[in-house]
């Protein structure tokens, strides 16, 4: 009786995966709200009770069209004291013109003096500007009873309606907001925030592709926009707004949909790539390292490795049954390939993955591999 024991080739113990020529796309991705273009806030500058509405949510609207009615008592009664108020300063300009006039001919004959003419004139200045000051509290008080009737300022739909009927709004120090009113929903706008890191790969006018849950599956075009300056910082993470206008003539695109957006930063074409898995691969035991310490290197191998930086990295490539580390110059990444350069790496080399499930974790506890009897 005798044993035999299976021996696994460097084939079986590894999973490969070629290297090949192909083109790669390089993007940033984040998270956006979609919103109207232009969102007009409709408010009231005079206070009152909401008498008629005309309008609702989804209405469609006209500019100038009459979107509700305040209660307007106490407005009309202010205009009408205000016009009492100029008939009262017309009759008192009349006495005091008369007043004026017998004035001047009683001084041109000498029975009056300078003064008391002076005091005349003066009395018929001052009922001109009161007449004129109560015409104004009239003009006044009419705009403020045009403004109890509040008409939409542009075209639009109607999003959001914030009052009912018989609600009181208090127009004091803030305008209080009636309606809001996209004036255009086939033309909308993604606003997006990125992290600083991906910031500096974004310039306007660069393509964009973005989905939103309500459409599974299906793809959606934009363009940069704008890039805005001012910076949010929350928990030390620091995100700028991208604004990305988007058509939408189906309008099928809603106010407040989450937009999933993907913008290309870099691209390149026929060129080599291989897993991202093949960069993070390391072997358990290196044989590179074995000979490093043989040569006198340092135990751990330190003084025999080379300075890495962000643009190289290393593979492990299966020639000929055995695993030999292949040094290769990064590109760019589409998070599951890299474009990498170098002399080394051809196409079609076999490029190490990661560690074959076969052999399968029966071994990893320690046990020895299967064994035959005979």
């Amino acid at each position: 009786m005798y044993r035999q024991l299976y021996m696994v080739s460097p084939e079986q113990q590894y999973r490969v995966q070629p290297a090949e020529k192909g083109d790669i796309s390089q993007t940033v991705s984040a998270n956006g709200t979609i919103n109207p273009v232009s969102l007009v806030n409709v408010g009231t500058q005079v206070s009152g009770t909401v008498k008629k509405l005309y309008v609702d949510f989804n209405s469609k609207v006209e500019k100038g069209q009459v979107l509700l009615e305040l209660d307007d008592a106490l407005l009309a009664a202010q205009k009408k004291q205000s016009q009492a108020n100029v008939q009262s300063a017309t009759a008192s300009l009349e006495l005091t013109t008369a007043n004026e006039a017998r004035m001047r001919s009683l001084f041109a004959q000498e029975y009056v003096s300078r003064q008391e003419l002076d005091t005349a004139i003066q009395a018929k200045k001052a009922a001109e500007a009161q007449l004129q000051l109560t015409r104004a509290t009239v003009e006044k008080d009419q705009a403020n009873l045009a403004y109890s009737v509040i008409r939409s300022p542009v075209s639009g739909v109607v999003v959001d309606r914030s009052v009912d009927v018989g609600q009181t709004v208090a127009a004091s120090l803030q305008t209080p907001t009636l309606f809001k009113i996209a004036q255009d929903l086939s033309k909308m706008q993604i606003d997006a925030n990125f992290a600083e890191a991906d910031i500096g790969s974004i310039r306007v006018g660069q393509a964009v592709r973005f989905t939103v849950d309500a459409f599974a599956g299906r793809n959606f075009q934009g363009v940069v926009k704008l890039i805005r300056l001012n910076p949010t910082t929350v928990q030390n993470v620091v995100t700028y707004d991208v604004v990305i206008n988007v058509d939408n003539p189906e309008q099928i695109l809603l106010p407040g949909m989450t937009a999933y957006v993907s913008i290309a930063v870099a691209e390149r074409k026929d060129v080599l790539l291989i897993p991202n898995a093949a960069l993070r691969f390391k072997p358990a035991s290196s044989n590179t390292q074995k000979s490093s310490a043989h040569l006198g290197g340092s135990p751990n191998g330190d003084a025999a490795k080379p300075k890495k930086d962000a643009f190289s990295g290393k593979v492990h490539v299966l020639k000929q049954g055995e695993l030999k580390p292949v040094s290769v110059t990064l590109g760019i990444t589409d998070n599951r390939y890299t474009e990498v350069g170098g002399d080394e790496l051809k196409a079609g080399d076999q490029v190490v993955i990661g560690e074959a499930q076969a052999a399968d974790k029966s071994t990893s506890s320690g046990s020895r591999p299967p064994m035959r009897m005979f």
